[in-house]
């Protein structure tokens, strides 16, 4: 994989000094260099940009406001001489920020970040699409369609996986959080630390667990505000 990346510096030695750095590295591909943010939009918008390396003080439009109008897809590494913005750039969801002087090792363990992000988003959208997976179990690869599992189950370094199809659980050796991030959300929702439940499966909940035949699924209180947030969108009264 290739990510297309873009600089908007207003310092023509930080640019240049990044844009080396983008050529040293052989998943990044330079598609533009802007000396300020507005002078970038068109690009922004008419090009598929995966990684923006944005400086935060410039005229016109600061990076803080730039970042927030441009696509969640493009993952943005802020570049700048001020530590104080560091806060605002973790507001709107940045990757990465990088205090000026910036070494080549600072540059290339953001570009790692990004690639890693970009990889698992890709990998969730085939997810998605495709709607099945392929879960590791004795020995075997066994597909699991989306629209057949009924919920998760955390069972110390293994995971249990319930279908609806009155086939027995799966049981995987997996990171409940790696195999939360390759399932579709909201469809599939966290509601426990040893859960992980498709909700247009739920056809009950009675005092706040969730119930398929003989199985209570508890709702804990670090996820208790999305479930609640998801149940809401779906009540009538």
């Amino acid at each position: 994989m290739t990510l297309n990346c873009i600089i908007i510096d207003d310092e023509p030695l930080a640019a240049n000094l990044l844009a080396s750095y983008v050529q040293r590295t052989p998943f990044l591909h330079l598609t533009g260099c802007y000396n300020s943010a507005i002078a970038a939009i068109k690009s922004i918008r008419e090009s598929r940009v995966d990684l923006l390396f944005l400086d935060i003080q410039m005229p016109e439009l600061s990076g803080i406001e730039f970042a927030s109008i441009i696509p969640k897809e493009t993952k943005i590494v802020f570049t700048t001489a001020f530590s104080q913005y560091a806060l605002d750039g973790y507001k709107v969801d940045a990757l990465d920020y990088l205090l000026k002087p910036i070494s080549y090792d600072d540059f290339l363990r953001s570009a790692n970040k990004a690639y890693l992000w970009h990889t698992e988003h890709s990998k969730q959208q085939i997810y998605t699409q495709d709607r099945f997976i392929f879960i590791k179990s004795d020995y075997k690869l066994i597909k699991v369609r989306f629209d057949d599992l009924l919920f998760v189950e955390g069972v110390k370094d293994y995971v249990k996986i319930y279908l609806d199809n009155e086939l027995p659980p799966i049981m995987t050796l997996l990171n409940m959080k790696k195999l939360e991030e390759s399932l579709p959300q909201p469809e599939f929702m966290r509601t426990h630390r040893s859960y992980i439940v498709h909700m247009p499966k739920v056809e009950q909940i009675d005092r706040f667990r969730i119930v398929f035949g003989d199985h209570f699924i508890p709702i804990s209180e670090s996820y208790k505000e999305n479930v609640q947030r998801y149940l809401d969108s779906h009540t009538v009264g």
